[in-house]
């Protein structure tokens, strides 16, 4: 039988009928729409060294709880930042121009500190003004 692919973005990552999605696939589409370089991603995923990110780049892989958590907390940044604004690229303007409430760094400067309590922070806040 065969399976069906359907298109490639955070709202709907690569699948096929019978596999779930694939996390490090949804951040990597993610990624590029958020136009994150490697040294951004690499942060944003917790830092794994190098080889292992291009691996997981290459070949996708099992990752751990952090990161899990990690790409779960920037899909729902996402997630919110589609509510709130009106297209993919007001989100990225958002993301990268200087925000009072993180005392005028951007949210991609706290998201890039690389804690997972920053990625919080900055989820937080979305949530909170989309009212959620």
């Amino acid at each position: 039988m065969k399976t069906h692919e359907h298109t490639t973005s955070p709202d709907h990552p690569r699948t096929t009928h019978s596999n779930p999605p694939n996390p490090l696939t949804f951040f990597f589409d993610l990624a590029e729409i958020w136009d994150l370089n490697t040294d951004q991603q690499m942060k944003l995923l917790g830092s794994p060294a190098r080889s292992t990110y291009f691996r997981w780049r290459k070949d996708g892989g099992e990752v751990s709880t952090d990161v899990l958590e990690r790409i779960s907390h920037l899909g729902s940044i996402y997630k919110a930042l589609m509510i709130l604004l009106d297209t993919p690229d007001s989100a990225v303007k958002w993301l990268r121009k200087p925000n009072r409430y993180f005392e005028g760094a951007s949210a991609l400067d706290i998201l890039l500190n690389g804690t997972l309590t920053d990625i919080i922070r900055v989820r937080h806040y979305v949530d909170a003004q989309r009212g959620g």
